[in-house]
C-alpha cells in the first residue's frame, strides 16, 4: 500500500468517526426535551403519589394509625415539634372570644370559646382528613376532629349541622358545619381545640381571633415551656384581649421556662466598725428582712466588723 492510499484511508477512517459522533449528538439533543418533559411528568406523578399518601394517612410521623374514635393510643408527645401554619384558614370570621383556655369552673377548659351564631359557616383550620364526626350530649354536643398533614388535630364543637363525615378529605378552609348550640352549651359558640397527640394545648398560641391570623409561619412547640406560654397568650389573644403577636414578651417567658428563674444579682457588703443591719439596708437600698433572709440571719444577730454580706 502507498502512502497516497494509507493517507487517503486515514482521512476517511476520520470523518466516518466524526460523522458518528455528530449524528450522536443530533440524537443527544433531539432526546432531550424529551427526557425533559419525561422528568416533569415524573415529577408530577411524585408530587401526586406523595400528596395521596398524605391524604390517605396525615401525620403518618406522629400517629401510629388511624382510627375513628377519640382515643389517642399509640401516640407519644414530642420534646419539641415545629409546626407549619402556612396553610391556614381561620374557623370563623367572628372576633370575639368568650372564655380562655385553662382551669374554669372547677375543671380544665381545653380550647377556647368563640362567639358564632347558628348558622354561621365553620370552616377547616388547615388541609386534612375528618377522623371523627359524633355527638356527645353532655360535652361537645356535634362535633367534628381533624388530624390534619402539619400534626395537629384540631376539633369544632357545639355545631348545629355537619357538613363532613368521616374519613372525608379536606382543604383548608372547607366547610364543616355550622355554628350551634348543642351538647353542653350556654349559648351559641364555637369550643375550638388544638391538640398534638391527643394533648390539648391553647389554641392562641396559634391563632389570634382578634385580627383574624395566625401568629407566625411556625409554631415551635416545646413540651417544657407550652404552659407557660399558654398564660401569655391568654393575655395576648384571650378574652377580653386586643389581639397581638409580642413575640418579645413570648421570648422572656419561654427562656425563664426553658432555663428556671433568673439568678438574682448578688452583690456583697463588708460589714464597717458601727454599722447595723438597718444603716446597711439604706446604703444599700435593700430591706433588713432581705438582708436577714438572704444571709440567713435574725433581727438582733450581732454583727462583727469585717464580716461580709450578701445583698441584693
Amino acid at each position: 500500500m502507498t502512502i497516497k492510499k494509507l493517507k487517503f484511508y486515514v482521512v476517511l477512517a476520520c470523518a466516518i468517526i466524526c460523522s458518528a459522533s455528530v449524528k450522536g449528538q443530533d440524537l443527544l439533543a433531539s432526546q432531550a426535551p424529551i427526557d425533559r418533559t419525561m422528568k416533569a411528568v415524573d415529577s408530577v406523578a411524585l408530587r401526586k403519589i406523595v400528596n395521596d399518601e398524605l391524604m390517605e394517612s396525615p401525620s403518618v410521623n406522629l400517629y401510629d394509625g388511624w382510627d375513628n374514635e377519640f382515643g389517642y393510643r399509640g401516640a407519644v408527645l414530642p420534646d419539641s415539634f415545629r409546626i407549619d401554619l402556612r396553610d391556614f384558614y381561620m374557623p370563623t370570621d367572628r372576633q370575639k372570644v368568650t372564655s380562655n383556655f385553662g382551669y374554669r369552673w372547677r375543671r380544665q377548659h381545653k380550647g377556647i370559646d368563640v362567639k358564632v351564631y347558628i348558622g354561621d359557616t365553620i370552616r377547616a383550620a388547615f388541609s386534612g382528613k375528618i377522623r371523627i364526626v359524633k355527638y356527645e350530649r353532655r360535652g361537645y354536643g356535634k362535633y367534628v376532629v381533624i388530624r390534619h398533614h402539619n400534626g395537629l388535630e384540631t376539633i369544632y364543637g357545639h355545631l348545629s349541622k355537619w357538613l363532613v363525615e368521616e374519613n372525608d378529605e379536606v382543604r383548608a378552609g372547607d366547610p364543616i358545619g355550622l355554628g350551634g348550640n348543642t351538647g353542653r352549651s350556654t349559648g351559641s359558640h364555637l369550643h375550638f381545640e388544638t391538640r398534638l397527640c391527643g394533648v390539648a394545648f391553647n389554641p392562641a398560641l396559634l391563632f389570634d381571633f382578634h385580627n383574624q391570623d395566625v401568629i407566625g409561619d411556625f409554631y415551635m412547640f416545646r413540651k417544657k415551656t407550652y404552659q407557660a406560654e399558654s398564660a401569655v397568650a391568654n393575655r395576648l389573644r384571650g378574652a377580653g384581649a386586643l389581639g397581638g403577636k409580642n413575640n418579645e414578651e413570648m421570648a422572656r417567658v419561654i427562656e425563664k421556662a426553658q432555663n428556671g428563674p433568673a439568678p438574682k444579682d448578688i452583690r456583697y457588703h463588708k460589714v464597717k466598725k458601727g454599722e447595723s443591719l438597718s444603716t446597711i439596708a439604706r446604703k444599700r437600698g435593700t430591706t433588713v428582712k432581705a438582708l436577714c433572709d438572704l444571709n440567713r440571719i435574725g433581727t438582733r444577730t450581732r454583727l462583727m466588723p469585717g464580716q461580709i454580706l450578701k445583698y441584693n
